[in-house]
């Protein structure tokens, strides 16, 4: 992709970059915004960061957070267009340089050592490694949601039209219930930034991305919803519009984090 400024072993190789922001950050690493920050000891300004993960000479792992959103915004653009983009941070918007990587990646700077992270400085913070996203739990989850969000149409034609909450006689799933009644509470005390996020979706509707403690919900404003639990590995429940969905999702997008 590019260099940052510097020379010898101090220049930072990039590898890639993403978004730190309250409607925009990796989901793998936690249900909210002020999570994904207290994660890499970064104040949650509402500004938001880049996060630059790239290596130096020595090809050491390093995560370089940049208050210059806008920078990382275009360079992540263009880069999903197949362009070409020169990430160079000033250093005057350099917030942390933090050793490691929160996220795995599967490239490497060329002609520098294999990626490994820095030797410890005394008194200085453990590497960042990324969460264990192999086993079902809190980052599985929420990758799962994340894929749904992506995929809703192949999700949605695997789902009955006319689904509904409960079918009539049955008992209303107990988890999927919580999961209502703490997005509802979401509406009278709204929750830490990043919790509800909105992005576009086909025609005037929206799709919401909605956490909690040990859930997910992924919808989209003029359709359904699905619901993903911690303690239900794997399982996936749709939940129907029924009375209550619909004025649920438009309180919820009201309230939610929009990208810029």
């Amino acid at each position: 992709m590019s260099t940052s400024e510097g020379a010898g072993d101090d220049q930072l190789f990039v590898l890639t970059a993403v978004l730190l922001t309250p409607a925009q950050f990796p989901s793998l690493l936690g249900d909210d915004y002020p999570e994904e920050c207290a994660g890499l000891g970064l104040e949650p300004y509402a500004e938001g960061y880049g996060l630059v993960l790239g290596q130096d000479g020595r090809g050491s792992r390093w995560t370089v957070s940049t208050e210059d959103v806008s920078l990382v915004a275009c360079a992540v653009a263009a880069w999903d267009c197949g362009m070409e983009y020169d990430l160079s941070p000033g250093e005057d918007s350099v917030v942390a340089a933090l050793p490691g990587w929160p996220l795995a990646l599967a490239v490497a700077a060329p002609g520098v050592p294999e990626p490994h992270d820095p030797d410890p400085e005394e008194g200085g913070r453990p590497p960042l490694t990324p969460p264990d996203a192999s086993v079902w739990g809190p980052a599985q989850r929420r990758l799962g949601a994340d894929e749904i969000a992506m995929q809703w149409a192949a999700w949605r034609e695997q789902t009955d039209g006319e689904v509904t909450f409960v079918a009539p006689g049955a008992r209303p799933h107990d988890g999927v219930r919580r999961v209502l009644a703490e997005a509802r509470g979401y509406v009278t005390q709204p929750p830490p930034p990043g919790r509800i996020r909105s992005s576009f979706a086909a025609g005037e509707a929206r799709t919401l991305r909605v956490d909690g403690p040990g859930w997910s919900m992924v919808a989209r404003t003029d359709d359904i919803a699905f619901v993903l639990l911690d303690e239900e590995p794997g399982e996936v429940h749709p939940v129907g519009r029924g009375p209550e969905l619909p004025a649920l999702l438009e309180s919820l997008d009201a309230l939610a984090a929009r990208p810029a």
